[in-house]
């Protein structure tokens, strides 16, 4: 029996559950690195820019693809492709969303105990250092695979309960709470002694910092951090109904999810900079320097520096789950869709072949060291692949069958609501998502492979 399709109830389910998928532990700990790395304001202009000029155009092809079809996204490219080669980009997108979510869970797993122990007040002033808790924990032989598993379990229950009562109602909940640990954050992070010199490293631009190098950086973080390449946002807009804004909802996503990661730059700097420490890589900025921080920061006031730390990890906790959620429905809707099962039975085989990926990820980057292709341990393989080959492929494909393949009448229809909206930009759109995106993509993979 066919199985009727969810849809967004309203306006602002669409944004706040799209958003969430944008949303992430990008947005916390890979923002902030990358622009601590990259010259501090004069990055974020730069990425700014490629958000407005290139990631909501590519935002839009993956919307017009996933409503005009309404079908999960190995179908949706087949159908809007009529059935040619181009479909592999829906199965490439499925693909690419179930590795990642494997390997997420595992850091969303690393957040998610380091609130339990935060709550407990194991986190600030472990004995031995942050560093030595952190290795202690992720060179266990069990507890890394439960939390990522816990995680995933976790992100199965909203999705198997469906679109509107899963999905929309848990990102009506999260995304605004998630905005208010933000705020409470960067309040108590602006207020600490010194902070003026992180706002002013986040605002201050020199433009002498800038090169080749970081203009391709910002470029790959616009499009990570939009979650492009990955058929997340042509599945989420495949429940959109025929009266969304299209490119007026993928510029209040970019939006939104841009102002997330400042403001988390607006936690971390200030905190940073008042302690004299820079923020350096990716796992040791949130499970090795933040601690430290806090415990230096807020050292001279205990509850303080106790509820800073247990606000943060619970900040962090929800923007991997706002992400996760939008990764695992990709599967589920695939499964449920071309193998015809029940959704909850789709979400289930979802939930266990990302259980799997989850696990053996965990192992190679702690207990089972050994667990290396390529000379990477198997998550940081995976990480690569998915970031730095299959996303950007999969964004570039997705601009040539748009721009050249789709008949221009369809993509006129959906980018204007069937005339209904003032089409005025769209030969604007339709020259960029031709011409400069794929350009852009091209550079920006291979940039990341070492090539220029």
């Amino acid at each position: 029996m066919k199985q009727e399709r969810g849809h967004f109830r309203s306006k602002i389910g669409v944004i706040l559950a799209t958003a969430g998928s944008a949303v992430g532990l990008g947005n916390i700990w890979r923002f902030p690195y990358m622009t601590g790395h990259d010259g501090g304001a004069a990055f974020i202009f730069l990425y700014i820019i490629c958000v407005l000029l290139l990631g909501v155009p590519g935002m839009v092809a993956e919307f017009v693809v996933g409503r005009h079809t309404s079908a999960n996204a190995a179908k949706a490219y087949r159908k809007i492709s009529g059935g040619g080669g181009w479909s592999v980009i829906g199965y490439m997108g499925v693909f690419t969303s179930m590795v990642i979510l494997g390997f997420y869970a595992v850091v969303a797993g690393w957040c998610l105990e380091y609130f339990f122990a935060s709550v407990a007040g194991n986190v600030v002033g472990y004995p031995g250092g942050a560093g030595e808790a952190f290795r202690a924990f992720s060179t266990n032989s069990y507890l890394p695979m439960v939390f990522t598993v816990a995680f995933i379990l976790l992100t199965h229950a909203v999705v198997t309960r469906g679109v509107r009562k899963g999905i929309e109602r848990a990102s009506n909940l999260l995304m605004p709470l998630l905005f208010i640990l933000l705020l409470v954050l960067l309040v108590a992070s602006c207020m600490l002694p010194g902070a003026s010199a992180g706002i002013r490293f986040l605002f201050k631009p020199d433009f002498s910092q800038l090169s080749s190098g970081v203009m391709l950086d910002a470029l790959g973080q616009a499009f990570f951090s939009l979650s492009l390449g990955t058929a997340c946002l042509c599945t989420y807009a495949s429940y959109f109904s025929r009266q969304t804004n299209l490119a007026r909802s993928a510029s209040q996503i970019a939006g939104i999810d841009t102002l997330v990661a400042i403001l988390a730059g607006l936690i971390i700097f200030p905190a940073a900079f008042s302690v004299g420490v820079n923020p350096d890589s990716g796992p040791s900025l949130i499970f090795i320097t933040l601690p430290e921080v806090f415990c230096k920061a807020f050292g001279g006031v205990p509850v303080v520096e106790y509820v800073v730390a247990v606000l943060f990890y619970a900040l962090m906790v929800l923007a991997a789950l706002t992400s996760t959620i939008s990764m695992h429905e990709i599967g589920t809707s695939f499964f449920s869709e071309e193998l015809g099962l029940p959704r909850g039975r789709g979400a289930w085989l979802e939930t266990g072949i990302c259980a799997v990926i989850g696990i053996f990820c965990a192992l190679s980057s702690g207990a089972v060291p050994e667990l290396r292709l390529f000379g990477l341990s198997l998550m940081e393989c995976c990480d690569f692949l998915t970031s730095n080959i299959l996303l950007p492929f999969g964004s570039f494909l997705t601009c040539l069958l748009v721009g050249w393949v789709v008949p221009r009448r369809v993509v006129e229809d959906e980018f204007t609501n069937w005339h209904t909206l003032r089409g005025g930009l769209f030969g604007v759109w339709l020259f960029v998502i031709r011409f400069v995106c794929p350009v852009c993509i091209a550079a920006v993979f291979l940039h990341q492979l070492r090539v220029i």
